[in-house]
């Protein structure tokens, strides 16, 4: 039952994206069309879960028993760029189209805070290894679901009557915000 209640906390309650506004660059960025959504959501999918599980290990097994712990950020970073490397080169021999879409965007998962974010919570909130990739995965999810419920929004709005002041990015953060107000709701759903 608490692995569901971290699941639903992770994807409804407490989205990285639009209640921790972690990840906003690659939301704003590859949320114009819902096939470089779904790319993006499963390259940040591989990225999270693979970097949550690898971070939580290192820092039990390494940066904990050797009182390192303040070094825990580097490592997590170093950690988030080869997870990226390998996704790159997998997307580039797999699926040359979309690693052509995604484009710069797919680098700056490095960059991504929610990927930094997940792991340092991880860490934060004591989860076990099995939390730690349950949390990963659901936080993954919730990105990936805030990512597409935006980008199908954003491609319907491109075909709306929008005012001429509200084009492009106006209408884009509205409606992120919007959006987020809407997850809001689920605010008491899980403590």
């Amino acid at each position: 039952m608490d692995l569901i209640l971290l699941v639903i906390s992770a994807v409804l309650v407490n989205n990285v994206v639009l209640a921790r506004f972690l990840g906003i660059c690659p939301f704003l960025g590859v949320s114009k069309k819902t096939s470089t959504a779904l790319g993006m959501s499963g390259a940040v999918l591989f990225v999270m879960v693979l970097a949550s599980i690898v971070s939580w290990l290192l820092y039990h097994l390494v940066l904990a028993p050797k009182d390192l712990g303040f070094l825990q950020t580097i490592v997590f970073i170093l950690i988030i760029a080869s997870m990226v490397q390998l996704v790159e080169l997998a997307l580039q021999k797999l699926s040359p189209s979309l690693y052509q879409a995604l484009g710069i965007f797919l680098p700056l998962i490095t960059t991504n805070c929610a990927v930094l974010g997940v792991a340092v919570m991880n860490i934060q909130k004591d989860h076990s290894l099995i939390q730690t990739t349950v949390f990963g995965a659901a936080s993954a999810l919730g990105f990936a679901l805030s990512l597409l419920l935006f980008s199908g929004i954003r491609e319907t709005l491109e075909l709306a009557d929008t005012p001429r002041a509200f084009k492009g990015t106006a209408i884009a953060l509205v409606t992120a915000g919007i959006l987020s107000l809407g997850f809001m709701g689920f605010a008491g759903l899980v403590k």
